[in-house]
């Protein structure tokens, strides 16, 4: 599924949709480049699982943990590449919540086969931003038809 997101407000819009399809154990992947709108999309995603806390990229500590309906494990992996260090991710992909994770392609041999890669990058024509959502797995082929 590809879409136009012409602004931030669109981007948090449709990551809010998103959120409510979720479910504990959903694993999504971010990829883009610096400044494209992953940390813009987590706000989105956050707020649609009802977290009150201000989200902020997790660069220097990997791992950022916040409440809500739902845990949400927001991970930014940029400083693991090159590096094979398995910092536990089965406990974040395998308990209770959603795990988010920017520059996921760093990690792809931890990564859980089913899970929603979502890739943002700058359309040509202006600011906006192009989303492309690839789900592996029943459950988030069902959850990309929702949003379609």
């Amino acid at each position: 599924m590809q879409k136009l997101l012409k602004t931030e407000k669109d981007t948090q819009d449709f990551a809010y949709r998103l959120a409510k399809e979720l479910q504990p154990n959903d694993v999504l992947t971010l990829e883009g480049e610096l400044g494209v709108g992953k940390t813009t999309f987590t706000k989105g995603l956050a707020k649609g699982l009802d977290i009150k806390r201000n989200i902020s990229s997790p660069t220097f500590t990997i791992v950022k943990e916040y409440r809500g309906r739902m845990p949400l494990y927001h991970m930014d992996v940029y400083r693991l590449e090159n590096s094979m260090e398995d910092i536990g991710f089965d406990d974040y992909f395998f308990g209770n919540g959603v795990t988010v994770i920017e520059w996921a392609s760093f990690i792809a041999p931890f990564l859980p086969e089913e899970r929603l890669d979502i890739a943002l990058r700058y359309s040509e024509n202006d600011n906006s931003r192009e989303i492309t959502l690839t789900p592996f797995g029943e459950h988030f082929e069902q959850v990309v038809k929702a949003l379609s």
